[in-house]
């Protein structure tokens, strides 16, 4: 009981301290700089303010309303996807990642749902501000992701051999993003890296899980024969051995003896 309540602690405090730094964020430069302005950190890492209407680094697919509501059922579900694993007992570890994934889809739920009702639109030339509910640049669910997180790590020039591109500018990182869409992408990163096996396991229905433990039970009892099997057969062995050994002593030494008693004669 204690293991899920820690367990269920991790889940919240990841949530929450995602949330209150990618809102942070947003609302800073929200009500900060204007649409298109840059904040020069380094030559690889700029503060670059873009909104948009679509998904993860910026990719649009469906309308906004659709995409409003894609969210909340996704982390309506992962939400109760990670309360079955606190209650199953899986590894924190995994949960944590879970739980990323999570605050990164609901910190850009709230940007869709309630940034059209409680800002001022962006435009270049305008900070925007604060307003009472309902006098935004939108409505409820209609609201614009704020994005500002750029790396541009290097730029170049397309060699002009390569066909539809060549000659054309290229730069890498080009995708503006925030806090929620890096907490989305490390979460899934870091599942794929170490809990793969744990992610499919806890995908499978009930019967699944049951027909997988006893297939698990059965190759670890097959390994365990085999284990014992060869620990027996080495011991064989080394007594064997020694017994052939004891023999071959006890046998030089009646050489032996019968060597001395026949000199003595």
């Amino acid at each position: 009981m204690k293991s899920r309540k820690s367990k269920s602690l991790v889940a919240l405090a990841v949530v929450f301290l995602v949330l209150i730094v990618d809102q942070l964020s947003k609302i800073w430069v929200k009500t900060h700089m204007e649409l298109g302005e840059v904040i020069h950190i380094t030559n690889w890492f700029k503060i670059y303010f873009v909104e948009n209407n679509g998904m993860a680094f910026g990719i649009e697919a469906g309308g906004k309303l659709f995409l409003s509501l894609f969210r909340i059922v996704a982390v309506v579900f992962i939400a109760y996807y990670i309360h079955k694993l606190v209650k199953e007992n899986f590894k924190t570890g995994f949960i944590a990642c879970v739980s990323l994934i999570l605050a990164g889809a609901f910190g850009n739920i709230i940007d869709s749902v309630f940034y059209g009702v409680i800002f001022e639109a962006s435009y270049p030339g305008h900070v925007a501000s604060l307003v009472p509910w309902g006098e935004g640049y939108s409505s409820l669910l209609h609201g614009k992701v704020v994005d500002m997180l750029y790396f541009p790590l290097f730029s170049g020039t397309y060699p002009e051999w390569l066909p539809f591109v060549g000659g054309q500018e290229f730069h890498f990182f080009r995708f503006i993003f925030n806090v929620a869409d890096s907490c989305i992408t490390v979460g899934v990163i870091l599942l794929l890296l170490f809990y793969r096996k744990t992610l499919s396991y806890s995908l499978l229905s009930k019967k699944e899980r049951e027909k997988h433990d006893r297939e698990q039970i059965a190759k670890t009892d097959a390994d365990t024969k085999i284990t014992t099997k060869a620990s027996v057969d080495v011991k064989a062995n080394v007594k064997a051995n020694t017994n052939t050994k004891a023999d071959g002593q006890v046998n030089e030494n009646r050489n032996a003896n019968a060597n001395v008693k026949a000199s003595e004669e």
